[in-house]
């Protein structure tokens, strides 16, 4: 269960992640932050390239940070955008992987935001289920 304070804390750490987003090319900038078990909040901004798919968002970013830091037990998710858009599929797929039953805050930068889950995000996911039974095969 995410408390009111956690919640706002978490929301406010994306939106500042936000204004480290280095996106030159769409000018799209995201800020995500995590929070670990621990209470622990790890921020993470979107990083484009030239060679788009170079390109890691911001909600990956804070991922792997945080498993870099040693890091597991992924209680939410913040993300922010000047419209509250949606994380994409490939960082909805890597949520599954590393956090599969985080509560996301999807927001905007004046703090507007829905509540959803990983799993309401990519409902059927394929995760590391699939490569067992295959191993079986």
């Amino acid at each position: 269960m995410i408390l009111d304070g956690q919640r706002t804390r978490l929301v406010a750490a994306a939106i500042g992640a936000r204004d480290r987003a280095y996106a030159p090319y769409s000018g799209y900038l995201v800020g995500a932050a995590l929070l670990t078990d621990d209470g622990t909040i790890v921020i993470g901004c979107n990083v484009e390239n030239a060679s788009y798919g170079a390109t890691i968002c911001a909600e990956r970013v804070a991922l792997t940070r945080a498993v870099a830091e040693g890091r597991r037990g992924f209680v939410a998710m913040a993300v922010a955008t000047a419209d509250g858009g949606s994380p994409c599929g490939i960082c909805r797929q890597v949520m599954v992987e590393l956090g599969p039953q985080m509560v996301v805050f999807v927001s905007d930068t004046a703090g507007h935001h829905r509540t959803t889950t990983v799993q309401a995000l990519l409902p059927d996911a394929f995760d590391g289920s699939a490569l067992k039974s295959a191993e079986r095969s």
